[in-house]
């Protein structure tokens, strides 16, 4: 009897075919980071960039393939109150919620948190160098005298500026463009709804950000470019062993060459990696210290969110954690160039997001991309040296294989592009985020956007059209 009773079992559990490849292991995962995607955004688009529930859902959330609810459901519990808010939940998926943080923006929780724990969440309650902004001239305030624009061509302005808002697909949704010549503001403009005070994700264009603030630290000897990453890797090798993690170097991850294991990629963003620490609670370090070597260090190019957040625990680790890190982009940078409407983002053991999540403003980037444009100097300081400026602006060695269009986390003009000068540069975010770089014109343009679809807003054929207009 027990023997019939065996084979009786195992003909009814045995497959009879090869189990089916395409089934989704990270399924649960990737609901819980869809409901995290909607709370963080919501939460941002209303309590960080003041927008109203109606164009946050028509546009911050537009992006989403598989939209939750719409907003007036029981789907989003929004709290003024405690400027959080909760999506999802009561089914098998846990709800996420993200909570609004002084001078951080929305940091998202981990499922299971409460009102409760908002409170220990990071903020930034640094006080800003006083300066009256509206009195202050620009670059530094945001006075504009318009007597002192450089001659341009107003008709081919207006045209390179129709060229980006009126679109032949409404999926590339341009909310401004502004255009700096010989360091003045010779042209701006803001869609219906969006100011030149109004805050938006960087998403990746926060990568660039993140490389000025490493150079800072290399021109100061704080951190090496060549010399392996201060980090301590997960999980630790026994002793005695080397662990080959060791090779890589901040050059490498910059360069986007760690050689690592690239989780973020071959469409696990948001199921596993960084999908997890940007959108459902989990640490922005662990994850990025815990991938196997799988290439040499710089042999092959590999976009790669990890390879930035190892960079950003590098910097937290040179400067020894704590509130000189916490306050580190602010005194280094942001403030020593007028960025005042510019949050840096953190998750929330207080890490830096500095590979995607960063909110600021038209006229902060175009503040960012000025610096560059006149040789890491402002005013009579030296931000930045040279010899950083020309590494970012150095072809990664694994980049050949695309053109040489990557440097140190900033995208750079590909080979076969020759109707803009090739000392260009730019940033490079998500939906539409450039801030493009042409020191031979002496021309910054910012270009911020809410592209969704396939999106395909091409940055070198804007700088081409804003280029007809400039001398």
């Amino acid at each position: 009897m027990r023997k019939l009773f065996i084979t009786a079992a195992l003909s009814l559990t045995w497959p009879a075919t090869a189990a089916d490849p395409s089934f989704d292991y990270f399924s649960d995962n990737r609901a819980l980071i869809r409901n995290g995607v909607a709370a963080v955004l919501m939460c941002n688009g209303l309590f960080t960039s003041e927008r109203t529930l109606e164009q946050v859902l028509a546009q911050e959330l537009a992006y989403l393939k598989e939209p939750i609810g719409t907003g007036a459901d029981d789907q989003y519990w929004i709290d003024d109150g405690h400027k959080s808010v909760l999506v999802g939940g009561g089914g098998r998926t846990p709800g996420v919620t993200a909570a609004f943080r002084q001078g951080i923006g929305c940091v998202v929780m981990a499922p299971g948190q409460t009102y409760d724990d908002i409170p220990s969440l990071p903020e930034l309650t640094l006080h800003y160098p006083p300066l009256d902004a509206e009195t202050t001239a620009w670059p530094d305030g945001d006075l504009i005298d318009a007597t002192k624009r450089p001659p341009f061509d107003v008709k081919k302005m207006a045209a390179a500026s129709d060229w980006a808002f009126d679109r032949p697909t409404k999926e590339q949704d341009t909310l401004s463009l502004l255009v700096v010549y010989r360091g003045e503001i010779v042209h701006e403009r803001y869609a219906p709804g969006v100011t030149r005070d109004t805050k938006t994700r960087t998403w990746s264009t926060a990568k660039s950000l993140f490389a000025t603030l490493a150079g800072i630290l290399v021109d100061r000897g704080d951190l090496v470019l060549d010399a392996p990453l201060p980090i301590d890797w997960l999980p630790a090798a026994p002793a005695g062993e080397q662990d080959p993690r060791r090779e890589i170097t901040l050059r490498h991850v910059l360069n986007m060459s760690s050689g690592l294991y690239p989780v973020d990629s071959y469409g696990l963003e948001y199921a596993t990696g960084s999908g997890l620490a940007y959108w459902a609670g989990a640490s922005s370090t662990e994850g990025a210290r815990r991938r196997g070597l799988i290439r040499e260090p710089g042999q092959y190019w590999e976009y790669e969110n990890y390879d930035t957040l190892l960079a950003v625990y590098a910097m937290k680790n040179a400067l020894g954690g704590g509130k000189k890190y916490a306050e580190f982009p602010r005194r280094a940078l942001f403030d020593r160039i007028g960025m005042r409407n510019t949050l840096a983002s953190t998750d929330r053991f207080g890490n830096f997001i500095f590979s995607s999540q960063v909110y600021t403003t038209a006229r902060d980037l175009a503040r960012f991309g000025l610096l560059y444009a006149q040789g890491g100097r402002w005013h009579d300081e030296q931000i930045i040296s040279s010899q950083w400026i020309k590494f970012v602006r150095t072809p990664a060695p694994a980049s050949a294989r695309r053109e040489h269009d990557y440097g140190g986390q900033f995208w750079l003009v590909p080979d076969s592009r020759h109707d803009v000068p090739k000392d260009a540069f730019a940033t490079a975010g998500n939906r539409g985020q450039y801030v493009i770089i042409v020191p031979s014109r002496q021309v910054v343009i910012v270009r911020r956007g809410l592209d969704y679809g396939k999106q395909g807003f091409n940055r070198w054929d804007l700088t081409r059209e804003v280029l007809k207009a400039i001398p």
